[in-house]
């Protein structure tokens, strides 16, 4: 009787593999557990169209976010990632993303004479931060600094339902809870008390498609737009991967033929030893 010699490591894979599995199943609902029985509630499972395989981001609730962004957000927050450019064909045409870019002034430089001047916005520059320096962030807002939203809804855990929660979670402060200064409750936030108010009401945007532009609805579209904002390259990034398995798929089947027929012979073949006659 033989053993295979590559038994015995496809055993060991297999049971390292089963263990590795295990190991990240329960550290995964470990971490979950921890983020939920802590100081923090964990936030609303929201089913986004763009977190599956198969979907694409919702545009117009893309375009929607960008309206309360630019009405509510911006007087805080900014975001450094994108230029007007970027939003050209998602957000805006591109004469209205030059007329937006036209109206700010962006101080550049230095001129011939070594000089600092302020000149009209353009396509390529970056949105305008609502704040010269983090200093001036932290006066205007008791010590506190908003942070850039760029990456936002891929730097906190639940992600785009992070700042769903945030957003649509404020709450009048339960028995035997006390806010200390200008601090506002909000349990999805850490510790409950969040230095942000509460920057959304119902019609404080008009959308132009009609869209009621109430509280959870423009939560929900800010959030989408802050989304795209982290990958704007998602769409493309998913087609691509869905034509690689395409491909993959196609490639498989003569890859097996050819594999089959190869080994075929060799799988075939027999091996006998005798013991030669003396």
């Amino acid at each position: 009787e033989f053993t295979s010699m590559t038994a015995i490591p496809r055993a060991r894979f297999l049971r390292l593999a089963t263990g590795l599995s295990a190991l990240g199943l329960i550290a995964g609902s470990t971490s979950y557990k921890l983020h939920a029985s802590g100081d923090q509630v964990p936030p609303p499972n929201m089913p986004w169209n763009h977190d599956a395989l198969w979907q694409s981001f919702d545009y117009a609730s893309v375009r929607r976010g960008f309206e309360v962004y630019r009405n509510v957000c911006a007087n805080c927050h900014s975001i450094s990632a994108i230029s007007y450019r970027h939003l050209i064909g998602v957000c805006l045409t591109e004469e209205e993303a030059k007329a937006l870019a036209e109206s700010t002034e962006v101080t550049d430089g230095p001129n011939d004479e070594g000089e600092m001047f302020e000149r009209p916005g353009r396509i390529t520059d970056p949105l305008p931060k609502p704040y010269a320096n983090k200093q001036a962030a932290a006066f205007a807002n008791n010590g506190a600094v908003p942070p850039d939203l760029s990456l936002m809804t891929k730097a906190r855990i639940g992600y785009g339902d992070y700042m769903y929660g945030i957003l649509t979670g404020y709450r009048t402060p339960p028995e035997g809870v006390t806010m200390k200064g200008a601090l506002h409750y909000n349990p999805y936030f850490a510790g409950g008390a969040i230095s942000m108010a509460q920057a959304l009401s119902n019609g404080l945007v008009e959308y132009d498609d009609g869209t009621e532009a109430n509280i959870s609805q423009m939560a929900k579209d800010v959030t989408v737009f802050l989304s795209w904002v982290a990958e704007p390259e998602q769409d493309e990034r998913k087609l691509f991967g869905l034509k690689t398995l395409f491909l993959v798929a196609l490639a498989l089947l003569p890859t097996l033929y050819y594999k089959n027929m190869k080994w075929s012979v060799i799988k075939s073949s027999q091996i006998r030893f005798w013991r030669r006659p003396q």
